[in-house]
């Protein structure tokens, strides 16, 4: 499934710190906490709790917070459906990395063990 060029925006300016909250919201509903969620997010992005915070408190973009972002080496492992879209086939590289997070934590929110979710070999 093809992304559109609108949709690809849309995701590039949206702000993490609004997705945040739905993100802790989700993996703490399923029993799951901030902390493994912190732990899934800097696999990722490289981002420790404090970087994280202050890209939070910053409010930035998902385009500038992947611009800063050290994508792990191990992300192209990251396969499946989310939102519709399969991942390891989007086009886009940042709708691909946002879509890569949006897997991480839907991962995390049911119940995967986080060693798996890390794509520890």
């Amino acid at each position: 499934m093809k992304t559109t060029p609108e949709h690809n925006k849309r995701i590039a300016i949206m702000t993490f710190s609004s997705v945040y909250l739905h993100y802790v919201n989700k993996v703490e509903k399923k029993g799951r906490t901030q902390e493994e969620l912190h732990q899934v997010i800097k696999w990722l992005t490289g981002f420790d709790e404090a970087e994280l915070q202050t890209l939070i408190e910053q409010k930035i973009n998902f385009e500038e917070f992947f611009s800063k972002a050290i994508i792990n080496s191990n992300a192209q492992l990251i396969k499946g459906v989310i939102c519709g879209y399969r991942v390891e086939e989007l086009e886009n590289p940042l709708t691909q990395k946002v879509r890569y997070l949006d897997k991480l934590i839907d991962e995390l929110a049911k119940g995967k063990k986080i060693d798996k979710i890390l794509r520890k070999l």
